[in-house]
């Protein structure tokens, strides 16, 4: 597979949209059959994915399956959902039935979705004339700018808290802390509770309190987080689970609180500083995270977990260490990245250094011109531009927004660069969507200053 824009660091890089679209065209002048791909979540919403693979029978077996499950996958992790419905080929089907089983390939996948929608994970295979039809909802959710708010972003390597009055941000402030290290829920909690206290004391009052955090929320519970990764499970379900809830009780009486993904602040930060819709955010920091706003100016209520979607179809790329599969987002879009890059780029980074100090020695390099610190960024950027395509497979987009620590300095504008490059010289039929970075200031505190409007006063 040739690449128009090569990833300098990274020569066995498979980006999976010119894997998708090589594959498609293969299976078509062979004579392919069709696959639909339903994914189902909770309320009964069902999104549903068109795809061609080869003839069964054919002696592509193994490649259809391959192919089908990193699409499932990617379906998945960006819909949501509690069961897969597969119509057309029973083999596929059933490949792909035995890989979400408890023993199977995924199931890590299979288990963190039972986990997020309380239901039993199921795979269902039905004959492609009875293929599920899409069912879909949006919501509208934030730019609520009156009266005295706290606004909490909750990232893996520091935390942010913005004290915004009638739409602008008195105070920010942004405090290191190890979420991901520590298994005692009391740290999180007195974290996040000082961090509130904080910015309350700089405002008359506390009208609303919004959080952007990485995770997985329903009606403002914590239902799976990695910053409580090292939190056993028996805390997770007496402390965690309702801990933002609890905080803002002792931040005072009946303050109305909205928590949601990241991700998907991004993408509302976004929406509002551009005044438009169609709007992909994806914030690089310790992982990767991702929100989307329609053309209806509202959240999906999908997943948008980006860091498990795949991007390299090399099987042999870097495997996630929580969920054991490779090729996924979290590894290219993310701190991991850049340490990950380092040692092709010809840089050795003191292992004893946490994440985020070893992409601030990465950073300092950069600054200082050092070429191989530039190279780093650039294969990243080559990296996005390729999956950004593939994120336009399933999201109609017409900005992409990035945000988080990975953008900050000069590094940001050359991952923009390189991902405009790929797509001008790759995919010219997706030449109109525009990449952007915030200034500096929002780049780092922007998530926490946009979570600040996500609750509607009572």
């Amino acid at each position: 597979m040739e690449l128009k824009v090569k990833a300098v660091l990274d020569e066995k890089f498979k980006p999976m949209a010119l894997v998708y679209r090589d594959f498609v065209a293969r299976a078509e002048k062979e004579g392919a059959e069709p696959v639909v791909i339903g994914i189902v979540r909770n309320q009964g919403f069902v999104s549903a994915f068109e795809t061609k693979i080869f003839k069964e029978g054919t002696g592509h077996d193994e490649e259809n399956f391959k192919f089908i499950e990193r699409v499932v996958k990617s379906l998945l992790w960006i819909k949501g959902g509690y069961k897969i419905i597969i119509a057309g080929p029973k083999a596929v089907a059933d490949r792909i039935a035995a890989a979400y089983t408890k023993d199977g390939l995924r199931a890590f996948d299979a288990d963190f979705m039972a986990k997020v929608y309380e239901k039993p994970f199921e795979v269902e295979g039905v004959p492609y004339e009875n293929a599920p039809k899409t069912q879909e909802s949006t919501n509208p959710i934030g730019r609520h700018l009156d009266g005295c708010r706290i606004g909490f972003d909750a990232g893996g390597s520091d935390r942010k808290v913005s004290a915004v009055v009638n739409g602008e941000a008195v105070y920010s402030e942004e405090v290191v802390w190890f979420p991901k290290t520590n298994s005692d829920p009391d740290y999180h909690y007195q974290g996040i509770l000082e961090a509130m206290k904080t910015a309350a004391s700089h405002m008359p009052r506390v009208d609303a309190i919004g959080v952007s955090s990485a995770g997985v929320y329903v009606d403002n519970r914590i239902m799976v987080a990695s910053l409580f990764l090292k939190v056993p499970e028996e805390e997770f379900d007496k402390k965690v689970k309702n801990m933002y809830i609890d905080v803002a009780k002792e931040i005072g009486a009946d303050i109305p609180i909205e928590v949601a993904n990241d991700g998907d602040v991004t993408a509302l930060a976004g929406a509002m500083d551009l005044n438009d819709v169609d709007v992909l955010g994806v914030a690089m920091g310790t992982s990767e995270a991702g929100g989307y706003v329609d053309k209806s100016g509202n959240i999906t209520g999908w997943l948008n977990e980006l860091a498990f979607v795949p991007c390299d179809y090399d099987d042999e790329a870097m495997v996630d260490e929580w969920s054991g599969d490779y090729g996924c987002g979290v590894k290219y879009f993310s701190q991991d990245s850049v340490i990950k890059l380092a040692p092709a780029a010809g840089i050795e980074l003191d292992e004893s250094l946490s994440p985020a100090e070893k992409l601030k020695v990465v950073q300092k390099l950069h600054q200082e011109n050092d070429p191989r610190a530039a190279k780093i960024f650039e294969t990243i950027g080559v990296y996005f531009g390729y999956t950004i395509a593939y994120y336009a497979m399933y999201y109609d987009i017409k900005h992409v927004l990035i945000l988080g620590r990975v953008t900050s300095g000069e590094g940001g504008n050359l991952i923009l660069a390189k991902a405009n490059e790929v797509l001008e010289k790759e995919f010219s039929e997706l030449k109109n969507i525009q990449l952007h970075l915030p200034d500096e200031s929002n780049r780092r505190v922007g998530q926490s200053i946009a979570a600040a409007s996500l609750p509607k006063l009572k």
